[in-house]
């Protein structure tokens, strides 16, 4: 029996017999290496005998398995690894066929042992680069398996650590080994994304809570390699970075639908580290797909709790700080759009208390803090995304935020809120600080560029509001688009300190552009100076905001003429200040004192006028022995001594238009100019934008009308203006108002309610009637073309003229082409 057991072997195929011999009686002595030699040869040398090689081998380890010969089944593996790394013929494919083969066979087993075994052999494989393609391979249950693993709860943390490694080591294999084969399945489809990505995301997330619970700091340096979140990270990065244009959105958008389903936003940190890592992993020149996806994203979750819309802003702001100057996109305004809109919907939404308008039970109840929390994140967001634009696009936003400003009489860019007029005013406020925010750091060589007419006038008008926070925003917009050479911080604190050299005052020349700019606009901006010191809602910080912008204008755009109109506007203030008709609180009356030495003695030592400097500084110093509450270091301050009125303000302490106009004067500035006090010029904006009486209004009309009209002589006398006209005036207006609403009422009404048939003969009769018309306007206007074959008389010896088709007409060989 034994003759002929060893007959038989003998007549056993030799791809059988090597493989057979490389298998040792005892399992734990390993693989004989000299027969796995032999067998490695006969591969190289027969390799059309490979696929069977890998059929008997794959044979043999699923008998193995089934009879739990574990020792067998590692041994298997190694010959499987040894022949692949050994063999890149053309017949390989169908020796890996039987290897994934195998290797499925591992990752379906129950054992750890097993399914880290099958992990380490496909990761092997992974990083061979084939020869030849492969057209049939699919590896949607490795992408599925993997994934398995990654989510694993066996009982032993240990083991449980180790399968999870094992499958994020093989999700890393069957990216690289299918990212950039084009014949491959494709693994950037959603159906695999939707596997990959939260497999990632869960292991980086279960790593930061087991990294709060390490032992100590040598314990988890010296496991650093071996840790699950590294190796998440790093396999996060690989395919991140191996994506293409196309490819992105596919990537991104697991990770947005990962963090909803497990409310990850509300705690921003582990949703801002995943974008730090996408951010960073991905090639610059994408980076503004990332952030058009958030956009669309924060806009899907419009209705969503505060917290969250706050989550995905502030993982916005990170992402814009770290894209690259310009990375935002080609649709720069878009996104812009999309902030302005959230904020808008924010105010409407901490006002009205519910998400749809209404206060029904059901819907769901809005912290106001929460949406305030809000705001400020987008505020912040639109700065950062502001800061990593250049100039010429950064002007563009501020033009798009202040076109969505509601500025009184000059444009209602925004439609009314749900939440009535403290909702308009919210928004105004809201807007006005994002465009602080995208205005910060402004640097500009052109003033007339940086603040055209269609900026600046709206921005004036809304500085003429009865609100103070208002003003105070439009201040601070100001100031910062002046600011070319950070000299704002050094006028922060208002003084009267006798030498401002300790300020560092950066002053440039005034240059052309810069006389420009103030020629057209300089009267416009000293009289909102003026105006705004003339409220009595202005406040400490209003004032120290005037005397930057007086101080700014002194040192970024003044020439002579402008130092001479700044001096006779203080002198105004100073005025302002001693009359009792303005009605201004004792604070108001002593801040405007205060305000008026303080920008003197800074202007007399610009100047650098000794005899100026003399004068200034001996008013200070009486003011500083007799009445202190006139000077900045005793007004602004946080409680400020004050006397209860303010009486017999003369004499010494004031300074003098005429003393000034005589020591300038001596300095080649012009007298005539300095000796004219300063009247405000008033125009149509202060009625649009401030609530006059109805007399100052008319008053106003008819002087500008006369001021404006180059035939003075030549007019006709003006109506007179009464009473009964004003009040008929006001009727009639309010009576057309309300026809013209109701009109527009019923045209929406009738065409919601009135059927198609009707619709469609209303409108088909209009255009009856206008082509009507315009058939007798063509009969009228039309004649018929001159004929180049001349004119023919008619019977009555009257030239006519004959109209010749176009082809039959002979033309010059010259118009001939």
């Amino acid at each position: 029996m034994t003759g002929v057991c060893g007959c038989c072997g003998a007549l056993r195929p030799r791809y059988k017999r090597l493989v057979d011999n490389i298998f040792p009686e005892d399992p734990e002595d390993g693989l004989v290496k000299a027969n796995m030699e032999k067998l490695t040869f006969y591969a190289l040398s027969a390799p059309e005998k490979l696929d069977r090689i890998g059929g008997y081998l794959s044979e043999r380890l699923s008998r193995d398995v089934a009879r739990h010969r574990y020792g067998y089944v590692c041994i298997a593996m190694e010959a499987l690894d040894q022949l692949l790394m050994a063999c890149h013929c053309q017949s390989i494919n169908l020796f890996v066929e039987s290897f994934l083969k195998m290797v499925r066979k591992l990752l379906e087993s129950d054992k750890p042992s097993l399914q880290i075994l099958g992990t380490n052999s496909f990761v092997k494989f992974a990083n061979i680069e084939e020869d030849t393609p492969s057209y049939h391979r699919s590896y949607d249950f490795f992408v599925s398996r993997f994934s398995e693993m990654c989510h694993s709860s066996y009982e032993d943390p240990d083991i449980r650590t180790k399968i999870r490694m094992a499958g994020i080591k093989g999700l890393q294999g069957v990216v690289r080994k299918t990212v950039n084969d084009e014949l491959q399945a494709n693994i950037w489809d959603p159906q695999h994304m939707d596997k990959i990505v939260p497999s990632l995301l869960f292991n980086l997330q279960s790593g930061e809570r087991t990294e709060s619970r390490s032992p100590s700091p040598l314990q988890a340096s010296e496991k650093e390699k071996e840790s699950p979140v590294e190796l998440t990270e790093r396999c996060f990065r690989e395919l991140l970075g191996r994506a293409a244009y196309g490819n992105i959105k596919n990537a991104v958008t697991p990770v947005l639908m990962h963090l909803d389903n497990h409310s990850l936003w509300e705690g921003k940190s582990f949703a801002v580290r995943c974008f730090k890592i996408i951010m960073y992993s991905i090639q610059s020149q994408h980076s503004h797909l990332v952030i058009q996806q958030l956009l669309g994203h924060l806009d899907a979750n419009s209705k969503n709790s505060a917290t969250v819309r706050a989550g995905i802003v502030e993982v916005l702001l990170e992402a814009a700080a770290i894209a690259a100057s310009g990375s935002v996109g080609p649709t720069v305004l878009e996104v812009f759009n999309t902030l302005l809109r959230q904020l808008r919907l924010s105010v409407d939404y901490e006002l009205t208390g519910s998400y749809d308008g209404s206060t029904n039970i059901g819907t769901k109840i809005i912290k106001a803090h929460e949406e305030r929390q809000l705001q400020e994140a987008v505020i912040r967001t639109i700065g950062s995304f502001a800061n990593t634009l250049p100039t010429y696009q950064r002007s563009e936003v501020m033009f798009f935020i202040m076109g969505k400003i509601s500025v009184p009489g000059v444009h209602l860019a925004l439609p009314s809120t749900s939440s009535g007029p403290e909702g308009t005013r919210m928004i105004q406020v809201m807007l006005l600080k994002s465009l602080v925010q995208v205005t910060a750091g402004y640097q500009t060589t052109n003033m007339l560029t940086a603040l055209p007419t269609s900026f600046l006038e709206p921005l004036l008008s809304l500085s003429l509001t009865e609100d103070p926070e208002v003003r105070l925003l439009v201040l601070q917009i100001l100031l910062s688009l002046i600011d070319r050479h950070e000299n704002r911080p050094k006028f922060s604190n208002i003084s009267s300190i006798s030498d401002i050299s300790v300020l560092k005052l950066k002053v440039d020349k005034c240059s052309r552009q810069d006389n420009l700019f103030m020629k057209k606009h300089g009267q416009q901006l000293y009289r909102h100076i003026y105006l705004g010191c003339k409220e009595q809602s202005s406040g400490r910080q209003h004032y120290e905001s005037l005397f930057a912008l007086l101080g700014l204008l002194s040192v970024e755009l003044a020439n002579e003429e402008v130092v001479v109109d700044l001096i006779r506007l203080t002198l105004a203030l100073q005025d302002l200040a001693l009359s009792t008709d303005e009605g201004l609180p004792v604070y108001n009356r002593c801040a405007v004192h205060a305000l008026a030495a303080a920008y003197l003695n800074l202007i007399c030592q610009l100047t650098t006028v000794p005899a100026f400097c003399q004068h200034i500084h001996e008013v200070i110093e009486v003011r500083q022995k007799e009445i202190p509450h006139l000077l900045p270091e005793d007004v602004f301050v946080d409680n400020p001594k004050l006397p209860s009125s303010l009486e017999k303000v003369e004499g010494d302490v004031l300074f003098l238009q005429s003393k000034i106009t005589e020591v300038l004067g001596g300095s080649g500035y012009n007298t005539e100019r300095l000796a004219t006090p300063y009247v405000p010029q008033f125009t149509d904006e202060d009625r649009l934008s401030k609530r006059k009486s109805i007399g100052e209004t008319i008053s106003l009309q008819v002087e500008v009308e006369s001021r404006n009209s180059p035939e003075k002589e030549e007019r006709t006398p003006a109506e007179e203006i009464t009473f009964e006209t004003l009040k008929n005036a006001i009727v009639d207006s309010v009576g057309m108002e309300e026809q013209e609403r109701e009109r527009r009422r019923q045209v929406v009404e009738k065409f919601q309610k009135a059927p198609f048939e009707e619709i469609a003969a209303h409108c088909g009769a209009r255009a009856t009637l206008l082509q009507s018309k315009l058939n007798q306007i063509f009969e009228i206007t039309i004649r018929p073309p001159p004929s180049p074959s001349g004119t023919i008389s008619s019977g009555y010896g009257q030239s006519q003229n004959r109209s010749v088709p176009i082809y039959e007409m002979k033309f010059p060989d010259l118009c001939v082409y």
